[in-house]
C-alpha cells in the first residue's frame, strides 16, 4: 500500500518474473450470473425457433434455406466489421452469441407481436395504419426499443464486460447484425417471390450492398451512449438518460432512412449517399477515436504495474500497443500452440487488468475492481509463465 496514494497498485516484491503470490486462483462462478445467462440463452433460443417456424410457413423451407445463404452476404461484411472492432479487447464469447441469438429472435419476435397486435386493435376499431406511419413510426420505434433492450440487459447483467463505449458498439452490433440477417431472409424471400431475380437482385443491392450497415448504425448509438454511461459510474438517473438519449437518437435515425427509402425508387440511394454513409463514417472515427484511447489508458495503467514490479518495460510495449500486440502473438506462434494460445491469455489478462486498475482511479466499483486485481495479477504471473515455458 502507497501512503500517498492509498489505491496505487501493489508492489511485486520479487520482480515481474518470480512471483510471491500463490498459483493461480480461478475466479469462483458467479451462480446467479450463470443462471441469468443461461436462461438468456435458451430464451434467445426458443424465439429464434419461433421465428424460423414463421419464416418457412411465409417462405417455405427452401426459400428459407435460400435466402439465408445470400443473407450470409452482409452478415460476414458486418461480423468482420464487429470482429475488427472488438480485437483490443474481445468481449465474451457467451455474451456476444446472446446477443446474435437477441437480435435475430426476440427482436424480430417482438416486432413481429406488435405488428399483429396493431393490426388486431386497428381492425376492431375501424382505424387502418397507414404505410407512411408504419415506415416512419411504427418500425423504427419498436425495432430500436427491441434491440436497445438487449443491449441496456448486458449492460446490466455483464458490467464486467461493458467497460465503455467500444464494448457497447460491439455489442449493439452484433444484436443488429442478427436482427439484420433475419429481416433481410424475408425480404429477400419476398421479393423472390413476389417478383421474381430482378426484384431480389434490387432488394440485394439495396439491402446487401448499399445498407449493410444501417441497423449497425443505429443501434450503435444506443450502444455508445450506455459504454459513455459505464465509463462514469452507476448513477441511475444518469445511465438512464444516456439509454433514452442514444434510443431515440438510434429511432430519429432509422425513421430517417425509412422515410428516404420510401419516396421513390432512388431514395435509398440518396439517402445513403447524404445521410446514412457521413453517420456511419462519424461511427467510425468515434470508435477509432475510442479505441485509441483505450489503447493509451492500458499502455498508461501496465506502466504503473511496471514501476510496481510486475512488468518489464518491454512487455508494457508488447501488451499496451497493437504493433507490440501483433510481435508478441507472432513470436509465440513460432513456440508453438501451447505458447501461442498462452500469449492471447497473457494479452487478454493484462487488459483486464488495465481496465480493473482504471475502475480502482475512478472509483467505479473500486471493491470489486481491487479484488479483480489481485487475482489478475496472479493470472498475468501464471500467463507469462506458461509464454515462456512453451
Amino acid at each position: 500500500m502507497n501512503a500517498a496514494d492509498p489505491y496505487a497498485p501493489p508492489t511485486s516484491a520479487t520482480g515481474p518474473i518470480a512471483s510471491v503470490m500463490p498459483a493461480l486462483a480461478r475466479r469462483p462462478r458467479n451462480a446467479p450470473m450463470v443462471a441469468a445467462v443461461t436462461i438468456g440463452i435458451a430464451v434467445c433460443a426458443m424465439a429464434v425457433l419461433w421465428v424460423v417456424s414463421y419464416l418457412v410457413s411465409v417462405l417455405g423451407v427452401g426459400g428459407v434455406v435460400l435466402n439465408g445463404l445470400i443473407a450470409l452476404v452482409p452478415l460476414v461484411a458486418v461480423l468482420a466489421v464487429v470482429r475488427w472492432v472488438d480485437r483490443w479487447e474481445p468481449e465474451p464469447f457467451v455474451a456476444r452469441v446472446f446477443a446474435f441469438l437477441w437480435g435475430a429472435g426476440v427482436s424480430i419476435l417482438t416486432a413481429l407481436i406488435v405488428d399483429e397486435t396493431l393490426n388486431v386493435y386497428s381492425h376492431h376499431l375501424g382505424v387502418s395504419r397507414t404505410q407512411f406511419f408504419m415506415i416512419t413510426v411504427q418500425s423504427p420505434v419498436v425495432e430500436e426499443v427491441a434491440k436497445g433492450v438487449g443491449v441496456l440487459l448486458i449492460f446490466l447483467i455483464a458490467r464486467r464486460t461493458f467497460d465503455g463505449p467500444v464494448d457497447g458498439v460491439v455489442y449493439a452490433a452484433t444484436i443488429a447484425a442478427g436482427f439484420a440477417f433475419v429481416e433481410n431472409i424475408q425480404y429477400f424471400g419476398l421479393a423472390l417471390r413476389d417478383g421474381g431475380d430482378s426484384d431480389l437482385a434490387y432488394t440485394f443491392y439495396v439491402r446487401g450492398v448499399l445498407s449493410p450497415f444501417a441497423h449497425l448504425t443505429f443501434t450503435s448509438c444506443t450502444g455508445i451512449a450506455l459504454g459513455t454511461a459505464a465509463r462514469g459510474g452507476l448513477r441511475a438517473g444518469r445511465t438512464a438518460a444516456l439509454f433514452l438519449g442514444g434510443l431515440a437518437l438510434a429511432i430519429v435515425l432509422h425513421a430517417g432512412f425509412n422515410l428516404g427509402s420510401a419516396l421513390n425508387e432512388n431514395g435509398a440511394f440518396f439517402f445513403y449517399l447524404i445521410v446514412e454513409l457521413p453517420i456511419f463514417a462519424l461511427v467510425a472515427v468515434f470508435v477509432l477515436l475510442a479505441r485509441r484511447r483505450d489503447a493509451q489508458l492500458t499502455y498508461q495503467a501496465l506502466t504503473l504495474y511496471a514501476r510496481a514490479g510486475w512488468f518489464t518495460p518491454a512487455e508494457v510495449d508488447l501488451l499496451g500497443t497493437s504493433g507490440g500486440r501483433r510481435q508478441a502473438r507472432l513470436w509465440a506462434k513460432g513456440r508453438g500452440p501451447r505458447a501461442r494460445r498462452a500469449m492471447r491469455r497473457f494479452i487478454r489478462d493484462a487488459t483486464q487488468l488495465a481496465y480493473s486498475r482504471q475502475r480502482i482511479q475512478s472509483d467505479h466499483g473500486r471493491a470489486r475492481a481491487q479484488r479483480d486485481e489481485v487475482r489478475l495479477l496472479r493470472a498475468v504471473t501464471e500467463d507469462r509463465q506458461r509464454v515462456l515455458t512453451g
